[in-house]
């Protein structure tokens, strides 16, 4: 699953907890409210709880529910939670006969230039909270 599948999944998820709070929901239900598949969703649910945004209550009423109001979450946390690696991976072996060190320095370039993308990213969405989220899809 990649990033921005995972981003979107987790917060139409933590969207349909914050709607349905206080009561909590089932991976199986919220899987069903928003489509997706229930084990994939479950993986996300226990990044989210992992990273203390969701609580997850065992039992006959248990469920998952938001740890935190959706004006405190941002989707930098959220983002993060879910996303298992940042990095960009790099192959340092030799291209079509170019030397390793050339290889290096093209992928340094490459690692770089995605980092700082990478930090521009996240820096965007530490000002952008669940609570606006759920507003403009709401409009």
């Amino acid at each position: 699953m990649s990033a921005s599948t995972k981003l979107s999944t987790a917060v139409k998820a933590l969207s349909y907890l914050a709607a349905s709070a206080p009561d909590p929901k089932t991976s199986t239900e919220i899987a069903e409210q928003i489509g997706v598949n229930a084990s994939k969703l479950r993986k996300i649910l226990s990044y989210l709880v992992k990273s203390k945004i969701v609580i997850s209550t065992q039992g006959i009423t248990g469920g998952f529910t938001l740890n935190k109001s959706p004006d405190q979450i941002h989707l930098q946390e959220i983002y993060c939670s879910v996303e298992e690696r940042k990095a960009f991976h790099m192959d340092f072996t030799g291209i079509n006969g170019k030397s390793v060190s050339q290889t290096k320095k093209l992928n340094n370039f490459f690692l770089q230039l995605f980092a700082d993308i990478q930090v521009d990213i996240e820096d965007r969405m530490r000002l952008i909270t669940l609570k606006s989220v759920i507003e403009q899809i709401k409009s």
